[in-house]
């Protein structure tokens, strides 16, 4: 298939032809050619933030409910070419058609729905007042203030190849709300659908200037849209190794950070557990997306006298899921984005074996399938918390095992890790679940669950990032806090 966007960037509201040409976008599960990308030089990225720039003053300004009926326009143009939105996404990114329409457009659309009327929420809030007694700052008094979120300027967008609606969308919409204008550079492995998103944002109104969209497959585009002295903050979804480099750049320029990074989510499944419930849970780092997700729970730490059992049922789980093309209905695990991430999951699992670690189940190509980038649902058993594959995040469908015997063992052992993005409890006793979440260093919690409650904070301690984003919180995070006062 072919994409039928304009292989331009999108420049002060014109699409604008690339000055480095175009480079190839490819389906991870054909390995044919899904489309050409543009390829942005640095001066195109820093004409696109000074574009963002130039059009901030009057955005900024604009009336709470135009914003709010932009942004639920935006919603409706995407909801109009829903099913062509959705293949794109599936070809690009290699998501399973269901995932690709629920997850991908779908996910996009309910939040440009979300901050639509994130546009209207107050943002003055009143601050007690204070007595201040005469002194050398003036006289007597009581004195009034308020707390006023204002917005942060133009906004960097990065974005993360897991998912090209959802993740763009909880960011630009958000910013645009709240009265920023923004750059944003999508991953260079799928690139197609943020330039649709573009499209329907300009046909919704956005003014000229306020979202612009860069690409390019190499680092260069990435980093002008990071350097560039008309950027004020930056957004990133991806590794923490990207993010720290950007963290660097950005706190040379004092540019604020919102940063989504990597996680290697800890799943503790205690002696009285629902195994059933763990292994559904569990089982989706196989099974949604190939695991290519950052709040995956891929560290299983088990109470050992479950152990035996946990990891039959999760060898049960990971065969009976159909791996192969994503376009059929049947599939549950489809390919990962690339040949050269594909290497490196593989790379990984053979580092487990050799570090000691038992494949219990995959670990090998799938022998059906001559074409794509596919892993088996794989599961590492016989691990100790030394060893790599339990400490570094792979983002592939690999689950690994670790026993411990009691609670206090459970505890370090989750919170000995780098990253600290979303932990995991199963217990049948919720009290004392909640009383082990509380323990663990971790943006988030899930209590005998993987859902997400998607108004609450989102972000990581350590590794896993800085700042929280989704729902209201979304809207602090692309905003400064303004204090006015006044004597009463």
């Amino acid at each position: 298939m072919s994409d039928s966007s304009p292989g331009r960037l999108f420049i002060g509201g014109a699409w604008t032809e690339p000055a480095a040409g175009h480079y190839e976008v490819i389906d991870p599960a054909t390995e044919e050619v899904v489309g050409l990308a543009p390829e942005a030089s640095r001066a195109q990225v820093h004409e696109a933030a000074a574009a963002a720039r130039d059009a901030f003053g009057a955005w900024s300004r604009t009336r709470p409910e135009e914003r709010a009926a932009i942004l639920d326009r935006a919603a409706d143009l995407v909801r109009r070419d829903f099913l062509a939105h959705a293949e794109v996404a599936r070809a690009e990114s290699g998501a399973t058609a269901s995932t690709a329409r629920s997850m991908q457009v779908g996910v996009g659309i309910a939040r440009f729905r979300r901050y639509a009327r994130g546009a209207l929420e107050p943002v003055e809030e009143a601050v007690a007042p204070q007595i201040n007694e005469a002194g050398p700052m003036g006289r007597a008094g009581v004195f009034g203030a308020l707390a006023v979120r204002q917005p942060v300027g133009v906004v960097t967008c990065i974005t993360s190849y897991n998912n090209p609606w959802a993740n763009p969308a909880g960011k630009i919409a958000p910013a645009l709300a709240m009265g920023n204008t923004v750059v944003v550079k999508p991953a260079p492995q799928d690139p197609l659908s943020v330039y649709r998103m573009a499209a329907a944002l300009a046909e919704a109104g956005v003014p000229p200037g306020v979202v612009n969209v860069v690409t390019g497959s190499g680092a260069e585009v990435g980093e002008a849209s990071v350097d560039s002295p008309d950027v004020d903050m930056v957004s990133f979804t991806g590794s923490t190794a990207v993010g720290q480099r950007i963290a660097e750049v950005c706190g040379r320029g004092m540019k604020r950070q919102l940063m989504e990074l990597g996680g290697k989510g800890a799943a503790l499944v205690l002696d009285d557990a629902d195994l059933d419930s763990a292994v559904a849970g569990i089982g989706t780092t196989f099974s949604f997306y190939s695991g290519q997700i950052c709040t995956a729970p891929t560290r299983v730490l088990v109470h050992r006298s479950r152990q035996d059992e946990l990891i039959a049922a999760l060898t049960a789980y990971a065969n009976r899921l159909t791996v192969g093309d994503p376009r059929d209905r049947a599939t549950v695990v489809g390919p990962v984005i690339s040949a050269a991430h594909r290497d490196r999951v593989e790379a990984y699992v053979e580092l487990g074996r050799k570090e000691g670690a038992r494949v219990v189940t995959g670990g090998v190509r799938p022998g059906h399938l001559d074409r794509g980038f596919y892993v088996a649902p794989t599961l590492l058993a016989d691990c100790t918390p030394d060893m790599r594959v339990v400490r570094e995040e792979i983002f592939g469908p690999v689950v690994v095992v670790v026993p411990f015997d009691d609670e206090e063992e459970a505890v370090a052992l989750a919170n000995d890790s780098d990253y600290g993005l979303i932990d995991y409890v199963w217990s049948g006793d919720v009290a004392r679940a909640f009383r082990i979440a509380r323990r663990l260093r971790a943006g988030g919690v899930g209590v005998n669950t993987v859902g997400r409650n998607m108004e609450a904070p989102f972000g990581g301690f350590k590794k896993s990032g800085v700042g929280r984003d989704v729902g209201s919180y979304a809207l602090h995070a692309y905003s400064e806090t303004q204090a006015i006062v006044w004597p009463g």
